[in-house]
């Protein structure tokens, strides 16, 4: 091995959540855990919940709130967009919105006549 590449391999004090502290090798001289081997359920053979940032009592206030009914959302209407081209710029423009009257004149369709009354035969 090449000397002065390498880390330090020194002893190491690991700390968990829980309180349970044991000594080990690496290259960090103190290593924080969240879950260890005490605690951890797999090893223990107890379900204990994990709560991180206060995620089950907000959950616990959204199902109180419903009173465990399942709650459907509306859906959204989506508004489709088209893409008018006016020279080199292309423009987005929402289909829904109202056209103006600048706006309909400036289409490239020419404007339709108003259809003439049929005449009636005598």
């Amino acid at each position: 091995m090449k000397a002065g590449i390498h880390p330090l391999y020194v002893n190491s004090k690991v700390i968990c959540a829980c309180g349970n502290t044991f000594e080990t090798r690496s290259t960090k001289e103190l290593i924080k855990l969240e879950i260890c081997s005490a605690c951890h359920p797999f090893y223990t053979g107890q379900q204990r919940l994990v709560d991180t940032a206060g995620r089950v009592e907000r959950f616990k206030t959204r199902f109180a709130a419903t009173q465990g009914k399942t709650v459907m959302r509306k859906p959204v209407k989506t508004v489709a967009k088209k893409i008018e081209h006016v020279g080199r710029a292309a423009k987005r423009v929402l289909s829904s919105a109202p056209k103006t009257e600048k706006e309909k004149g400036k289409s490239g369709a020419p404007a339709k006549k108003p259809a003439a009354p049929a005449k009636k035969a005598a």
